[in-house]
C-alpha cells in the first residue's frame, strides 16, 4: 500500500494525526493538464499558534529520548522514502512538473539527507574549555526547541527535508509549511514518511498555506528558528521580521549564477554542460546556470551548438510521457519568464530558438549576444532560458561574473584547473564547480549563498547543521562554594 493511498490526508493538516484546518480546503492542480489532483487542507495563522504549542509539548520528550532512538527514526525515514520512490516520483511529476530522472534524484537525495541526519545525534555535542578558576568549564549544544521550515515549490522534497531531518535528529520539533502548490509531495508525503518511521506524534506538523501562515510562523514566540528557502524578495521580508523578534533565520534564496567558458575547452562538451545547467527542471532551480559567459573566440560556436541541442529537447507531460522538460509551475511564472525574454530581445538579445510557449510548456530558449543591461542578464530567470554573453579577457569575465547582487553558485569550464581556481577566488559565491555546471547538491556538502543569495551555508554536513539547529550553552561546575568579598 502506498503512503497516500488511503486518502486520509485529503483536505487535512498533519498535527500528529490528520485533522481539519481552520482555513478549509483548496484544490491541488496539475500544471501539465490543469486537472485537480486532490483537495488539500489550508492552514491559517491560528493553526500555526496551536501547532507551535503542541510542538513545544512534544519536543521536550523527543529531546530527552536516547540519541539512538532519534537516529533510528531518521534512518527508518530514509528507508521509507526509498521504499516508496515510485509513488513519490509520481506525485513530484504531477505537482511540480519534474521529469522521472529528476524525481529519482530528489528521492535519492532526500533519503541521503535522512541518513546523514541519523549520524548527528551521536556526534560530540560540546567541548571542554580552559578556565582560570578552579572549576570544570564546558560548552554544550542543546536543541533550539521548535524549528519552522518554510519550503518552496520547485524541489519540494529536498528543500524541505534538508532542514526537517537535521532539526529532528538534533532533538527539535518541526513545523513545516510546504508551498501550497506542492503540498502533497512536499508536505503530506513527509507526514506519512515520519509516521511510518515511528516519530512521536506532534514532533512534526505540516501546515500548507500562504504568506500569512509563513508570517505567523516567523512571529510565533514558540518557534525559535526559521529555515526559509525561496525568493530573495520574500527572504528579505522573512529576515527583517525574524530580526524584529530576535530569532535566527537561515535564508537560502535566489541566484543569477554564471558559467564561465574559457577558450581552451571542447566547445561541444561545454555546450552540453551548459545546457544541463540551464534546462534541468525547466530552469526552476535556484542554482541554475543563468548566465553563460563565453569567450568571444568560441561564443558563436558555443551558441550554435547549444541551440542545436535544445531544439531537440522534447517538452511535455512528465507523468505520462518520456520528456526532457515538463511544464512551468503556473501562469504567473510562465508570464514572468516570457516577459524577461521579450524585454531582452527588444534591447538587443538575439532569440536563437524558443521564446514561445503552449499552455505552461515553455520552449527551451537560447539568447545570443545578450547585452549586460537586459533583464535576462540582470535578473534571476527561474525558467528554461540560456542567455549567452561574450567576453574578451579574464579581467572582463571576472567583472561580469561579480557584477550581480547574488552569490549562490559558479561554474568554470577550462583545461587549466588552477587558473579556474584563481578565477573562482575573485568571485563571491557559496558554491564553486570547476569543470562542471552550477547545479550540484549532495547531502554531505555545505550549501548556501552569499549576498542576495542568502545567509551562507546553513545546510549540509554536520558542522552547518549543528550550528543551524542548536544553541550553545556555557556550563561550569565547582566542588565548593567560592568566597566573595560581600
Amino acid at each position: 500500500m502506498g503512503l497516500l493511498d488511503d486518502g486520509a490526508w485529503q483536505g487535512r493538516l498533519w498535527t500528529g494525526a490528520w485533522t481539519d484546518g481552520s482555513g478549509g480546503t483548496y484544490d491541488a492542480v496539475e500544471p501539465a493538464t490543469g486537472d485537480v489532483i486532490a483537495p488539500v487542507g489550508r492552514a491559517t495563522p491560528e493553526d500555526v499558534h496551536a501547532a507551535a504549542e503542541r510542538a513545544v509539548a512534544a519536543q521536550k520528550a523527543w529531546a530527552a529520548a536516547p540519541f539512538e532512538e532519534r537516529a533510528r527514526v531518521l534512518r527508518r525515514a530514509g528507508e521509507v522514502l526509498e521504499a516508496h520512490a515510485d509513488e513519490i516520483k509520481g506525485w513530484l511529476a504531477r505537482e511540480s512538473g519534474a521529469i522521472q530522472p529528476f524525481g529519482d534524484f530528489q528521492v535519492h537525495t532526500s533519503a541521503a539527507e535522512c541518513y546523514e541526519a541519523a549520524a548527528l545525534p551521536s556526534h560530540p555535542y560540546g567541548e571542554l574549555l580552559r578556565s582560570g578558576s578552579p572549576r570544570l568549564s564546558f560548552a554544550r549544544r542543546l536543541p533550539a526547541g521548535v524549528v519552522g521550515v518554510i519550503a518552496p515549490f520547485n524541489v519540494p522534497t529536498i528543500l524541505a527535508i534538508r532542514a526537517v531531518a537535521p532539526a529532528l535528529a538534533l532533538g527539535n520539533a518541526v513545523v513545516l509549511k510546504p508551498d501550497p502548490r506542492t503540498a502533497i509531495s512536499g508536505g503530506a508525503m513527509f507526514a506519512r514518511v515520519f509516521e511510518e518511521a515511528g516519530l512521536p506524534a506532534g514532533v512534526l506538523q505540516v501546515l500548507p498555506g500562504g504568506a500569512d501562515v509563513g508570517e505567523a510562523m516567523v512571529v510565533e514566540p514558540a518557534i525559535r528558528v526559521i529555515a526559509f528557502t525561496g525568493s530573495t524578495r520574500a527572504g528579505r521580508a522573512v529576515g527583517a521580521l525574524a530580526g524584529q523578534h530576535l530569532k535566527r533565520a537561515h535564508l537560502e534564496l535566489g541566484g543569477n549564477s554564471a558559467l564561465i567558458v574559457l577558450p581552451d575547452v571542447d566547445v561541444a562538451a561545454a555546450a552540453s554542460v551548459g545546457a544541463w545547467g540551464t534546462f534541468a527542471h525547466q530552469g526552476q532551480i535556484c542554482m541554475a546556470t543563468s548566465r553563460h559567459l563565453v569567450h568571444r573566440d568560441i561564443a558563436e560556436e558555443y551558441t550554435q551548438i547549444l541551440t542545436e541541442k535544445v531544439e531537440k529537447l522534447p517538452v511535455g507531460d512528465p507523468f505520462r510521457e518520456q520528456v526532457a522538460m515538463g511544464p512551468l509551475i503556473d501562469v504567473g511564472q510562465r508570464d514572468r519568464v516570457h516577459g524577461l525574454v521579450t524585454a531582452s530581445a527588444e534591447r538587443g538579445a538575439s532569440v536563437r530558438t524558443g521564446g514561445t510557449y503552449e499552455g505552461l510548456f515553455y520552449r527551451p530558449t537560447v539568447l545570443g549576444d545578450v547585452p549586460v543591461d537586459t533583464p535576462a542578464y540582470q535578473e534571476e530567470i527561474f525558467g528554461p532560458v540560456a542567455p549567452v554573453t561574450p567576453f574578451s579577457s579574464l579581467e572582463e569575465v571576472v567583472e561580469l561574473a561579480r557584477g550581480t547582487e547574488y552569490g549562490l553558485s559558479l561554474g568554470i569550464l577550462t583545461r587549466d584547473v588552477y587558473q579556474g581556481l584563481e578565477i573562482a577566488e575573485q568571485i563571491p559565491s557559496g558554491l564553486v564547480h570547476i569543470n562542471d555546471q552550477t547545479v550540484n547538491d549532495e547531502a554531505v556538502a555545505p550549501f548556501g549563498g552569499v549576498g542576495a543569495s542568502g545567509t551562507g551555508s546553513r545546510h549540509g554536513g554536520p558542522q552547518a547543521n549543528i550550528e543551524a539547529f542548536t544553541e550553545t550553552q556555557w556550563v561550569t561546575l565547582r566542588g565548593d562554594l567560592p568566597a566573595y568579598p560581600f
